[in-house]
């Protein structure tokens, strides 16, 4: 049993979270962590909860590094992030027997005792140093830049000497973790809420959306509406909305921030979901097969792992809005099957990725 150490002690286990802002992807994972250790306290760079977090997790639960006693942390820790690694590095962590770490940023940081077990889940190393700067070097990203940059890429590399076994959420991010940190990792994919979403017969419209940042390119579904003329509602926020905003057509329409509830009636009232970006896995796809509905998305990152080309959805190789249309153009003429592409979803699972994790942390303390 996960829960029990040697002898007749109980084991120690502590979770590792970035920061607990608002809900998310690395959220829904630490709340399957929580599920599986229920009585693990959560160690957490900044806490300044938006309501659902703070639902999910009590504040009894919840401990905070120095950086959360920065008078107004919520609305720029981004930038605290050349202190992440020495704020990660202060923690006491030596009492636990079992770190369970969730990561993409600097958590892989943590101290623990010699003879303890350090077990991260990566989200992915982080992207800002290693594979999209250029992306994310705008704004008060654009400190990321010479030896400030080289010098996070040395702490990163030096957080990663500290974890034990490494568990990607993609084949994609696997891969990331051996080139960059010479790691390998075990592949368990993130947990998804399928039995939120009712199997659909689908509308007119085509969705896109989530957090409207460059490397999602929802630029390419809205420029691909303006040129095919179809219908497209874009769902969330971000700093591209505005730009996205400016360049659509009338056929695209912006809805904003939605709900679980607005979003699940969103998916099960669309034709097909588009996703047009790289991402390390994307619930999204996900979820729109969870509803029935298929999925257009670009033949790279996580969505290759996710979408059964020709079966829930089609992957296009053209990286381009003549691509993408051409992939919507082909999905159009397809006769999809609901109850296929929901039967895909249920691979992703929250029971399955809660049983997997724990085989995986059984398997790791068998090992040592």
């Amino acid at each position: 049993m996960v829960n029990e150490g040697k002898g007749r002690d109980p084991m120690r286990v502590a979770l590792v979270h970035e920061w607990l802002v608002r809900w998310g992807g690395s959220e829904s994972v630490l709340q399957s962590f929580s599920s599986v250790f229920p009585g693990a306290p959560i160690h957490t760079l900044v806490h300044r909860p938006d309501p659902q977090v703070a639902d999910i997790f009590p504040p009894t639960r919840v401990l905070t590094t120095v950086l959360h006693r920065l008078p107004g942390v919520a609305g720029y820790y981004p930038v605290t992030l050349p202190l992440m690694p020495w704020a990660w590095r202060r923690l006491r962590l030596e009492s636990f027997d079992l770190i369970l770490s969730s990561s993409h940023a600097f958590a892989k940081a943590v101290r623990k005792a010699p003879g303890a077990l350090h077990v991260c889940y990566c989200h992915t190393p982080p992207r800002y140093l290693w594979d999209l700067h250029e992306e994310y070097a705008r704004g008060s990203a654009r400190l990321l830049a010479g030896p400030l940059l080289a010098w996070l890429r040395r702490q990163d590399l030096a957080a990663a000497q500290g974890v034990d076994v490494w568990i990607a959420n993609s084949r994609f991010v696997a891969e990331r973790i051996q080139r960059i940190y010479g790691a390998e990792a075990q592949v368990i994919y993130p947990p998804v809420d399928v039995d939120a979403f009712g199997v659909a017969a689908g509308g007119d419209y085509y969705l896109a959306g989530g957090r409207l940042v460059g490397y999602k390119r929802i630029d390419r579904a809205v420029q691909a509406a303006n040129r095919a003329g179809f219908d497209l509602i874009v769902f969330g926020d971000g700093p591209e909305r505005r730009r996205l905003e400016r360049m659509a057509g009338s056929t695209v329409r912006f809805v904003g921030a939605v709900s679980q509830d607005q979003l699940n009636a969103l998916l099960a009232g669309c034709r097909a979901y588009l996703f047009p970006g790289v991402e390390d896995f994307g619930i999204l796809p996900v979820e729109a097969q969870a509803a029935g509905r298929p999925v257009v998305a670009l033949a790279r990152g996580g969505a290759r792992e996710s979408v059964i080309d020709g079966e829930t959805g089609v992957l296009f190789e053209d990286d381009s809005v003549e691509g993408l249309v051409r992939a919507i153009d082909q999905a159009a003429g397809v006769p999809w099957r609901p109850d296929v592409s929901r039967a895909n979803a249920e691979r992703f699972s929250r029971s399955r990725f809660e049983a997997e994790i724990r085989r995986a942390v059984e398997v790791a303390l068998g090992n040592r």
